[in-house]
């Protein structure tokens, strides 16, 4: 009951005039990023961050998210209507979803995309709400060990959980600890890999790697590839969403088991992008009309929306309660709230309880204002799409540039920018993932801060991180998902070589 009041609470912090205001502006323009193709959640909310310092914390955060909420549906119109996902996650809608349209149904397939993707972020939210306090009541007890040890799970899921080979995450992690490391030592406050530079004293702020790598580096890969936008035309009227959501009530068991998917998946930190594809897959195991599946089956839309929006809200979860992002714009947001002298992890919900309830009633009222306005506007936003690209990708490299430059007034900043672009470009044509270098950048010297203090006080003794039930329990299971990968693939083996024995 303790939360319930709290929620209330939070709801009359979310409900000003001016929070509702920011809340239809963030979902409106994240909308708008997730219908453009080279862009996306990390990356609006990268770009647009630096307009927010300005702003008070509470108010800036909700447009923040509501910007990542409005992303999660904006994918599904591009991917519904042209073939071409908005965002990685939504590469699974397009499976059923265009075909749908294809057979002239484009009002329905988004209508259930849409309603799907509210369903899994209400349902998120709902875990985040009665979950995340436990959380954070366990957190306090953590000591540094403690944090090193969930932070090495961190590390070591994406290592066991990342669907590229393990050789290139961990490389990806090895630069971005190389990366975090430049600049000045929290601990001795002696320079580190600064080569001489001022500039380099301040470290890379993650916020310009970001900007670079997801924004700068998508425009590039898409101007590579030269995208011709052909689609369909669509219009939602009452009466077809009211004839979808009379459908909808049949597959509350794949909503459900997709929802539980995503929020896995967003928790562990698996992401958004492999919850889709294995609610996709497991939905299609248990249809009762599987061979449907791939030709425009409502069910094949409803279980990745779904699983997306649940991975992508539930994210929200550790980055709260530990202070530990599950996907890369939790990362974003992370790096928002340390720059507004927020520390996310246990303490906040001691210290900062209104700032923490007023941001989960918002993600109550921001997903529902995202429904409202995809629901309303989806010509609109389609219309978009027809403008050409080589208008759109000047405005958005611009729009970078600012960003960067405003971060600290650098004009270094901006040549780091093009820098990471490069570096983005480069990953996204070798199949390397970004999301281990930006969360290694991101968490790198928490993670080194937290070994270091947890070494000073056991006077040099690894054997703290194994002292008590806790963090030998963790670490045990971070070591077990650093080699989960060799594990499945000397069980492979093992299986093959028995049936040829056989």
């Amino acid at each position: 009951m303790e939360e319930l009041s709290l929620l209330f609470n939070g709801f009359a912090i979310a409900i000003t005039p001016y929070n509702i205001a920011m809340m239809f502006v963030g979902t409106i323009l994240g909308v708008l990023i997730g219908t453009l193709p080279g862009l996306g959640g990390a990356n609006g909310v990268a770009i647009l961050l630096p307009l927010t310092f300005s702003m008070e914390p509470t108010s800036a955060i909700i447009m923040l998210s509501c910007i990542y909420w409005g992303a999660l549906f904006g994918g599904a119109i591009t991917s519904i209507l042209f073939n071409i996902p908005g965002e990685p996650w939504s590469v699974a809608t397009t499976f059923d979803g265009f075909p749908l349209a294809q057979k002239g149904s484009p009002g329905e397939a988004l209508t259930a995309a849409f309603t799907s993707s509210f369903i899994g972020a209400f349902f998120a939210v709902l875990v985040i709400t009665f979950l995340a306090p436990m959380v954070a009541k366990f957190a306090l007890k953590f000591g540094p060990a403690e944090f090193f040890a969930v932070q090495l799970l961190t590390f070591c899921s994406f290592v066991g959980m990342s669907k590229e080979p393990p050789f290139k995450t961990i490389a990806a992690m090895m630069i971005g600890f190389a990366l975090a490391s430049v600049g000045m030592d929290s601990v001795t406050g002696q320079l580190r890999l600064t080569f001489g530079s001022e500039e380099m004293m301040r470290g890379f702020d993650f916020l310009i790697a970001v900007i670079g790598l997801f924004g700068l580096g998508e425009i590039l890969m898409t101007m590579e590839e030269g995208l011709a936008f052909k689609g369909t035309e669509a219009k939602i009227n009452a009466r077809v969403v009211f004839q979808t959501w009379a459908k909808l009530p049949q597959y509350w068991a794949t909503s459900l088991r997709s929802s539980l998917i995503g929020c896995w998946m967003g928790i562990t930190p698996g992401g958004a992008t492999p919850a889709s594809f294995m609610a996709y897959g497991i939905a299609k195991k248990f249809a009762k009309n599987p061979e449907g599946f791939g030709k425009g089956e409502l069910e094949g839309i409803i279980a990745p929306e779904t699983a997306a929006h649940a991975a992508g809200t539930s994210a929200l979860l550790p980055m709260l309660t530990l202070g530990i992002p599950g996907s890369p714009t939790a990362a974003v947001l992370l790096g928002g709230l340390l720059i507004w002298g927020l520390q996310p992890g246990p303490l906040l919900f001691v210290e900062k309880a209104d700032f923490v309830w007023g941001l989960i009633a918002s993600m109550y009222l921001g997903n529902l204002a995202g429904l409202i306005v995809v629901l309303t506007t989806v010509p609109y936003f389609a219309a978009i799409l027809k403008i050409p690209f080589s208008i759109i990708a000047p405005v958005i490299l611009v729009i970078c540039a600012i960003g960067s430059y405003t971060v600290a007034n650098a004009e270094f900043d901006m040549i780091l920018m093009l820098i990471f672009g490069v570096i983005g470009y480069v990953f996204k044509k070798l199949s390397y993932p970004l999301a281990p270098m930006v969360l290694a950048l991101v968490l790198g010297k928490m993670a080194e801060g937290s070994f270091r203090q947890a070494l000073l006080s056991s006077q040099g003794d690894l054997s703290i991180f194994w002292s008590n039930g806790l963090v030998g329990g963790i670490s045990g299971l971070a070591i077990l998902l650093l080699i989960s990968p060799l594990l499945a693939k000397l069980w492979s083996l093992a299986k093959g070589g028995n049936k040829a024995a056989a």
